[in-house]
């Protein structure tokens, strides 16, 4: 069930069933390092953001480190989950990928007792109301905590098109669902795989700089989903929101590039953090980029202890 994953022979992966949707047939992908060997009851779960994929290895040497096994999730649609025939990194509703997460936990569960859920920006809004909408379930939260690394908690732009632009949106997603509404802007990208900026490596038929196209209907559940965080989640287990200290211009590049999110803006996400649940906890990363985990080496390893001293402190030792 297991195989090779693309990262090497060192890591490992396996398809998850999931059911179809308005696209067609679908496929969830969990990826996790190859066993050591030793038995942990605890384990953490990856999620990526939008026009992504997981190809930060060295998050796994994080959650090791703390006592607990590493897997990431590719969502349907996204990086090891495009198939022939789907539209790359689209969904109808952002909430269908709760049926990913589920599967997910689902396979992790089977050998785990305690689990926490990391997501970064999409990922990070689509854990939220994930573990939101799982947290009346009569045996309990299916998750233990919450890592949330930038996330999407609302629109980066001025008032016009968080409310004017948004309610057109709204109507594009009953008439015209499919129809391209925006597009990613390159220059993250573009300094992220530079070798003389972030210098990462990964597959960009999957990440692309431009990215896939921003179509209607998917822009309005996502929309719908910062209105519900708005008007306030009940995320019944501990959270950890952490942002850079400072947002860079999302459309351009700038010489700020490499100490600044690019792409949300962190007053946002401080500001409504909160909103998330009972128990919060915002911490700001000074010198981050928008994937604070992809920062220059002092603002990811800032972030990487902020993460430990958390998990350390909120969470202590699984089993």
């Amino acid at each position: 069930m297991w195989r090779q994953d693309v990262l090497g022979p060192r890591w490992q992966a396996r398809d998850l069933a999931v059911p179809a949707d308005r696209y067609g047939e679908a496929v969830a992908t969990l990826v996790r390092p190859e066993p050591d060997g030793r038995q942990r009851p605890g384990a953490a779960l990856y999620v990526h953001g939008f026009v992504d994929y997981f190809f930060q290895t060295h998050l796994a040497e994080l959650w090791r480190g703390l006592g607990r096994d590493f897997f990431a999730l590719d969502l349907r649609g996204y990086g090891r989950s495009i198939r022939p025939g789907r539209p790359p990194n689209v969904v109808d509703d952002i909430a269908v990928h709760a049926q990913d997460l589920d599967a997910a936990v689902q396979a992790i569960r089977a050998d785990h007792d305690e689990l926490v859920v990391m997501g970064h920006s999409t990922g990070g809004l689509i854990a939220a109301m994930w573990a939101d909408a799982r947290a009346a379930r009569p045996a309990g939260p299916l998750v233990d905590g919450l890592v949330l690394n930038s996330p999407w908690l609302d629109l980066n732009r001025g008032w016009f098109d968080r409310v004017v632009t948004t309610r057109a949106v709204h109507l594009l997603a009953r008439f015209a669902p499919d129809v391209v509404v925006s597009g990613l802007a390159a220059h993250y990208g573009r300094w992220l795989h530079d070798p003389d900026g972030g210098g990462w490596e990964y597959d960009l038929a999957w990440k692309p700089d431009e990215g896939f196209g921003v179509r209607a209907r998917w822009l309005d559940s996502v929309r719908r989903a910062h209105g519900a965080v708005h008007g306030g989640l009940a995320v019944e287990v501990p959270v950890l929101v952490c942002t850079s200290d400072a947002s860079g211009p999302p459309n351009r590049a700038h010489d700020a590039i490499d100490r600044t999110d690019s792409v949300l803006s962190v007053e946002q996400m401080q500001r409504l953090a909160p909103r998330l649940g009972h128990d919060v906890t915002v911490v700001e990363i000074a010198g981050g980029v928008h994937d604070l985990a992809l920062s220059p080496g002092p603002a990811r390893s800032r972030y990487l202890d902020a993460v430990r001293s958390w998990v350390g402190e909120r969470l202590g030792v699984p089993g």
